[in-house]
């Protein structure tokens, strides 16, 4: 369940699409034991995406150190780093026949490196063994490192991501460990440093206005991001923040247009809309 205080809307509702190719991706998900914030973050697209082969990994396992009031990824100490999960991504991506993967990971705080040599050697192994694949990295924010972040952008993934998620007022509450102003200053960094395309996500119904939500628009357009996704919050758990509204469908018609308009390259948006999403659309 992902509300228990506010009746679902139709629109929330989505009926799991399952053919060979959702089947297929789930046993070799099992089979090399892979994290897929498919599954990890509860995502309601699942069904559509994984039946169309496209999935979104996660790298650095699956216990994360952050503990946000938003993410259903377990929060704790995590396991120790497994070197062999690059090649295993990579293989399975190959077998899957992607053409547009998406890695994302888990907040790894605990090691100096922030997990940014995991991400090297994931991206590498999989443009080596996967040479026509386009990349997304939806990445973490390393803390504002720029020696991490500079990892990233050396390998010139056709697309990369970093969730802001949130506005301003909200932050503390949502990404407990995270900082606004950090995620835009990794955003602006990301754009200043590499001539691929950047791109950032927010969600819905946490209690935001209008103004707030413009305004975090304006933010990111204002540092150089070219793709936005906006999508509705869904409480995964009792234990996480309840929802305040669900944001009508027209509603997230209105912020595309007024994203469009900003100067957004592409906005994504949408009730049901996740960060990777589409994210093959992205390529602009």
């Amino acid at each position: 369940m992902d509300n228990y205080t506010l009746n679902k809307p139709d629109w929330i509702r989505v009926r799991l699409s399952i053919n060979n190719n959702y089947k297929t991706i789930t046993n070799l998900v099992k089979k090399y034991k892979l994290n897929t914030i498919c599954q990890s973050g509860n995502c309601p697209n699942i069904g559509e995406c994984w039946s169309e082969g496209v999935a979104t990994f996660m790298i650095l396992g699956n216990i994360c150190t952050r503990s946000c009031g938003f993410c259903s990824v377990s929060t704790g100490r995590p396991l120790p780093v497994n070197i062999h999960e690059p090649y295993k991504i990579a293989k399975t991506i190959k077998i899957m026949n992607i053409k547009h993967a998406v890695i994302t990971s888990v907040n790894r705080d605990d090691l100096k490196d922030q997990g940014v040599n995991i991400w090297r050697e994931t991206i590498k192994a999989i443009r080596k063994i996967n040479p026509n694949t386009t990349l997304e990295t939806l990445i973490p924010d390393f803390k504002g490192y720029k020696k991490c972040i500079d990892v990233i952008i050396k390998l010139q993934p056709e697309i990369i991501s970093h969730n802001i998620e949130t506005v301003e007022r909200l932050t503390k509450q949502v990404r407990i460990q995270a900082k606004y102003k950090r995620s835009l200053q990794v955003l602006k960094y990301l754009k200043q440093k590499n001539q691929k395309i950047v791109k950032s996500g927010i969600m819905l119904g946490l209690g935001e206005n209008k103004q707030e939500i413009i305004k975090t628009m304006k933010d990111l357009i204002n540092i150089g991001v070219d793709v936005l996704t906006i999508g509705q919050y869904l409480q995964p758990t009792t234990k996480h923040l309840s929802i305040k509204k669900y944001i009508h469908p027209s509603t997230f018609i209105m912020y595309k247009d007024i994203g469009l308009k900003l100067g957004f390259k592409y906005v994504e948006s949408g009730p049901l809309v996740r960060s990777s999403y589409h994210s093959n659309r992205h390529l602009l």
